[in-house]
C-alpha cells in the first residue's frame, strides 16, 4: 500500500500473552510498530489538528488493545490492534502492525521474535438474489448480518428489482440487487462468510443456475483480480447480467472494471445495445 504514512516505532507495552501459563501469570514486555496509511496533505498544508489523526490517541488505542485481553498468540494481538485502529480512526485506510516479543521463552540466543500483518479497508460490491419462499426476508436477513459483522461496513444498498431467471432453467422470477460494503476481510474470507449466510437461508446447490433461497456473489473486490477454483473477481459474467449492472449503475455508475477499465454505466449501455 503506497501513500502517506504515520509511523509509531517500538511502543512498549507490558501484557500477558503466550501459550504457557507462566507467560500469562508473570507477563512480559511487547513492542509494537505501526504504520498508519492516511492522506496527510490537508492536515499538513493547513496545519490543522482537526484534520489529523492523533498519534497520542492511537498509542492509547494500541496499549488498550494489547492489554484488555490475554491471547495465546501474538498473531491474535496484531489482529486485535489492526482492527481497533481501522475502526476508531476514519482517516486511516490501512495499517501495518508488527508485534515483537523479545522475552519469548525460547532456548536460544535471539534478539526478538515478531509477526507483522497488513490490513486495510477494501470496497467491495455484492450481488444478492432470491426466487424461493420469502425472497424479501432472505435478502433482508442477509443484509442485516452483513451490516452487523464487525469486519464489515454496509455503505449502500440498491433498489431491489424483479428479474427473469438467467441461464435457461425454468423457475420463478428473482428479486435482485447489489450492495456496497467496506471490509477488512480478504476476498476469500468474505466468500466464506457469504457462503455461510447462504447456508443459513437454506441454499441448496442441486441445479446450476437453478432456483435458490439466497444467492450472494462478490462482483468487485477493490481493484483485485482473482482467479481460483472457488472465486473469480471481477465476476466473470457480470457484463452479461443486467440484473447486476442496473443496480450497480444506481449506486456506483462510475466504478470501473479493473480489467477492461469500463465504467458500470458503459458496460450496461453495451449490454443494452447488443
Amino acid at each position: 500500500m503506497s501513500g502517506d504514512v504515520i509511523k509509531i516505532k517500538s511502543l512498549k507495552v507490558f501484557a500477558h500473552h503466550g501459550v504457557f501459563e507462566e507467560e500469562k501469570q508473570k507477563g512480559q514486555n511487547f513492542y509494537i510498530n505501526a504504520n498508519l496509511y492516511s492522506d496527510l496533505a490537508k492536515a499538513g498544508r493547513k496545519d490543522d489538528y482537526d484534520l489529523a489523526t492523533s498519534y497520542a490517541e492511537v498509542c492509547e488505542t494500541i496499549i488498550r488493545s494489547v492489554t484488555e485481553v490475554n491471547y495465546n498468540l501474538i498473531e491474535a494481538v496484531a489482529e486485535h490492534v489492526a482492527e481497533a485502529i481501522l475502526h476508531e480512526y476514519p482517516l486511516v485506510t490501512g495499517v501495518d502492525i508488527e508485534v515483537s516479543k523479545p522475552e519469548a521463552p525460547i532456548k536460544a540466543t535471539f534478539h526478538s521474535v515478531s509477526v507483522e500483518i497488513h490490513r486495510e479497508w477494501k470496497d467491495a460490491y455484492i450481488a444478492f438474489g432470491s426466487n424461493m419462499g420469502d425472497r424479501e426476508g432472505y435478502i433482508e436477513d442477509a443484509l442485516d448480518a452483513i451490516a452487523n459483522h464487525h469486519l464489515i461496513e454496509l455503505k449502500e444498498v440498491s433498489t431491489k428489482i424483479e428479474t427473469k431467471p438467467y441461464g435457461g432453467v425454468k423457475q420463478d422470477d428473482f428479486l435482485n440487487g447489489v450492495c456496497h460494503i467496506r471490509t477488512i476481510m480478504s476476498a476469500k474470507e468474505l466468500l466464506e462468510y457469504l457462503g455461510k449466510l447462504e447456508l443459513i437461508a437454506g441454499r441448496e446447490r442441486e441445479v446450476h443456475w437453478g432456483p435458490r433461497t439466497l444467492d450472494l456473489d462478490i462482483i468487485l473486490f477493490g481493484d483485485e483480480i482473482i482467479s481460483t477454483k472457488d472465486l473469480c473477481v471481477p465476476h466473470i459474467d457480470m457484463n452479461n447480467r443486467d440484473f447486476v449492472l442496473e443496480p450497480m449503475c444506481e449506486i456506483a455508475p462510475f466504478v470501473r472494471h479493473p480489467i477492461t477499465h469500463k465504467t458500470m454505466s458503459d458496460m450496461l449501455a453495451e449490454l443494452k445495445n447488443r
